[in-house]
């Protein structure tokens, strides 16, 4: 199912995941001035750091257009929780995006579903954006449970926020057997998922329509054009080609050819 839709910025989001250092960081901040920048009137572009990265991605990202962000944030927003990092945190750094229930939390950290939701409204509160995360696992798509896994995921969120919070959320789909795996599901059938998200949330208030839902699923700049041209995908999370500069400056470049259409 395809919708009809308004315009929806394209967006574009790095996951470094845990790499990086200092040195490797500035060259990466560098290519992303001098490489990524000139998409940044059409596309939205951001890399989400390592939580100790973030001063440095403040500095290398200042003015440039370019965001950054976390992967991950507390659900708490202060007190005796030893290694966390809370939202006001990050947004003391510039931070503007968090990956929120990304499928390696949810798979090595065990975070329910419910920690997500309190997660992403915790990111809210503090004027960041999150990155809401759903897919399935190899297993629920053979079983033909795809739709039904990410409507569960995506309505635990929903239903701990407000209309208006609700419509500062971004989504990513990430199919768990496509991360890291270098399998990535087809155009088609990353856009059934897609229809079926947007379906969902026009469902619970048409508002959410032009929410923009992100593919996150071993995206590369060879097979980036071909999913942006999708009617509802509108941009990508991005996990290892963004430790790339050459991968990460081909798939903004796809998605301004995109934008452009």
């Amino acid at each position: 199912m395809k919708m009809a839709h308004a315009y929806r910025d394209k967006l574009v989001v790095g996951n470094w995941k845990m790499h990086g250092n200092t040195l490797e960081n500035q060259a990466r901040f560098d290519a992303l001035r001098g490489h990524v920048r000139r998409y940044t009137e059409t596309v939205k572009i951001a890399v989400c750091v390592p939580f100790p990265y973030l001063p440095q991605a403040e500095r290398g990202l200042h003015q440039s257009g370019i965001s950054w962000g976390t992967q991950d944030v507390s659900p708490h927003a202060h007190g005796a929780y030893t290694g966390e990092v809370s939202a006001d945190m990050a947004r003391e750094f510039g931070a503007r995006y968090v990956i929120v229930g990304h499928s390696e939390r949810r798979a090595y950290h065990s975070e329910s579903a419910t920690e997500i939701a309190m997660k992403a409204r915790r990111a809210l509160e503090s004027g960041l954006t999150p990155i809401v995360c759903v897919g399935e696992s190899l297993e629920e798509r053979e079983l033909d449970r795809t739709n039904d896994v990410v409507a569960s995921q995506l309505n635990t969120v929903l239903d701990s926020l407000s209309v208006y919070e609700r419509l500062q959320l971004v989504f990513a789909y990430e199919p768990v057997w496509a991360i890291g795996t270098g399998r990535t599901a087809s155009p088609a059938q990353a856009q059934d998922v897609h229809a079926h998200i947007r379906t969902l949330l026009v469902s619970r208030d048409r508002e959410l329509v032009n929410l923009s839902i992100l593919y996150g699923g071993s995206v590369k700049a060879g097979n980036a054009e071909n999913l942006f041209a999708e009617t509802d995908i509108d941009g990508a999370l991005v996990g290892g080609a963004s430790l790339d500069p050459v991968e990460f400056t081909g798939i903004c470049a796809a998605a301004h050819q995109a934008a452009q259409k």
